[in-house]
């Protein structure tokens, strides 16, 4: 038995010169373009809704707990942790927002268990975008990062 004649890539790619034209957006064996071997498609959107999935409950519980744990008449108040933390570092912005990076040294303090809510809600919002769309790109994901970090540097050690 006689390997064939066509150059490797030509049959790692699937392209023969014998094999019969396809219609356009399709490889040789009939299956669409997008679950071709190679493509990795599949593992893609598992992982991005699994991800998702597990945002979508960090934001769930983080909504449900935030008030009574690092809300205005938490256990430990954010408010408090954030202030104690300007003064650790007299006044120089960028220190403070380097060891406690946080969007809400950008909010109003006055309210800050409506801050906690809005960072949970738009949180739960963009996760259950991309778990029920499956659509999801770099600016989504990162803004999910920021968010859930925004959380989680304010909640200090337990």
């Amino acid at each position: 038995m006689a390997a064939s004649e066509d150059p490797l890539r030509r049959r790692k790619a699937g392209v023969t010169g014998s094999a019969p034209a396809s219609p356009p957006g399709r490889d040789p064996a009939g299956c669409p373009a997008r679950l071709r071997a190679g493509t990795f498609w599949l593992t893609r959107v598992v992982l991005l809704k699994a991800l998702a999935f597990v945002y979508f409950v960090a934001f769930l519980v983080a909504f449900n707990q935030n008030k009574q744990l690092i809300g205005d008449r938490g256990l430990l108040p954010c408010r408090t942790y954030l202030r104690s933390v300007r003064q650790h570092f007299r006044g120089r912005a960028w220190d403070a927002i380097s060891s406690t990076p946080t969007v809400l040294w950008l909010l109003d303090w006055s309210h800050m268990d409506t801050n906690l809510d809005a960072l949970a809600l738009l949180g739960l919002g963009i996760s259950s975008f991309v778990l029920v769309s499956g659509c999801a790109n770099m600016a989504l994901m990162a803004a999910l990062w920021a968010l859930y970090m925004s959380l989680v540097s304010v909640g200090q050690i337990w």
